[in-house]
């Protein structure tokens, strides 16, 4: 932070559980702005959005959110609606979305509960069908399947990527560098400040706020029994908290990978930004296989020439629909999404193994992915 002046890092207080991508969008937008000398563009400087959650990134480089009423900011008083909803069982969210906006329901499964709960907000708060906006959004000059047109026409990607091997090697060694850096404190001072009293009252709450982020939930059984088991039991716990935080830690990469690889390389249409691979595997390997291409292509970028680096990109099937909805009579399950519904094979619906048992075939089907809302770390960069 010597070298380069950061931005939102350590601002919102704790207690804050709705605080939203909307609001991170707004507030990083009111940085970058043109309109004022403090701000990045008016000091002639580009933004760096380093992270992070790419869902984020894409908030600010496209058209993609929709704003509703500002809710009452109260820390630890709840007044989202979104939250309020999401108490409800996720058919009877699905059955109030499909009165309302049935084209969005159609779109979603009765166990998305955030989603069908965003959707309901939506229409709660602005009185339009989410499905409508969206609509509105994808028929916007440059707009698309994924939402509306690019905001920052004149924007780049720099995706630093590494074999899976490598990278889930690095992201362990990570985890292990942050505990002999004092995570285990931090997890301590942050538990008896801001969630020893939500235990004793059970409730306690890690699907929203900072709670639900990589690194305290794996914690909570070694933190809430601390000093009240043996040091057996605790040392055990321990080492659960610390397995579960690597691989949460190495599925969220999984997710953030495929996340740029189906939202930015295969994203359809002109108005995408141009997505640079650079190598990571190798460490040794940096300043020729990232530091010196990188810089390149930045240089490239501000002198307004292309880049002797290729973009990558992806083929995208432009008649897949992500939100088509089947129902498989045989199994008696909701499949949202032409991918998940072919692939058990032409004409046999979702993902299934086929087995013959006493001469008798056998189709068992695969079990549903987990559904995960995981907020990486996000700051902006001038």
């Amino acid at each position: 932070q010597r070298l380069c002046r950061h931005h939102m890092i350590s601002f919102v207080d704790p207690l804050v559980s709705n605080y939203t991508v909307v609001d991170f969008r707004d507030k990083a937008v009111a940085l970058i702005s043109f309109y004022a000398a403090a701000y990045i563009f008016a000091r002639d400087k580009i933004p760096i959005i380093v992270g992070g959650t790419n869902y984020y990134i894409e908030s600010l480089l496209w058209k993609v959110l929709i704003n509703t009423k500002v809710p009452l900011r109260v820390p630890g008083l709840v007044t989202d609606r979104k939250v309020e909803l999401e108490q409800l069982d996720g058919v009877e969210l699905h059955r109030r979305l499909s009165q309302v906006d049935p084209e969005m329901a159609a779109k979603l499964h009765p166990h998305d509960k955030r989603k069908l709960a965003r959707s309901l907000q939506v229409f709660e708060e602005t009185g339009i069908p989410h499905s409508e906006i969206l609509h509105q959004q994808q028929e916007e000059e440059g707009g698309g399947p994924l939402g509306g047109p690019l905001k920052y026409p004149h924007s780049c990607i720099l995706w630093l990527h590494a074999d899976q091997a490598a990278l889930d090697q690095r992201l362990e060694k990570r985890v292990d560098d942050m505990l002999a850096a004092g995570l285990l404190e931090e997890l301590r001072d942050f538990h008896r400040r801001y969630n020893r009293e939500k235990v004793a009252e059970n409730r306690q709450d890690y699907q929203h706020g900072i709670f639900q982020s990589i690194g305290f939930k794996e914690f909570h059984e070694y933190l809430v029994s601390e000093g009240n088991c043996s040091p057996e039991t605790s040392a055990l716990l321990l080492q659960k908290g610390i397995q579960a935080l690597k691989q949460v830690t190495k599925r969220y990469a999984r997710r953030q990978n495929k996340w740029v690889r189906n939202r930015f390389l295969s994203r359809p249409g002109p108005n995408v930004p141009p997505v640079y691979g650079l190598e990571v595997s190798d460490l040794l390997r940096w300043e020729e296989d990232v530091l010196k291409p990188a810089l390149e292509i930045v240089e490239s970028f501000i002198q307004g020439r292309e880049p002797s680096a290729e973009p990558m990109k992806m083929k995208y099937d432009v008649n897949e629909n992500k939100r088509s909805h089947h129902v498989c009579e045989l199994c008696d399950r909701i499949i949202i999404g032409d991918r998940e519904w072919g692939r058990g094979g032409p004409g046999r619906g979702p993902a299934s193994t086929v087995t013959w048992r006493d001469g008798v075939r056998q189709i068992s089907q695969a079990e549903p992915l987990p559904w995960l809302s995981l907020l990486g770390r996000m700051t902006l960069g001038t």
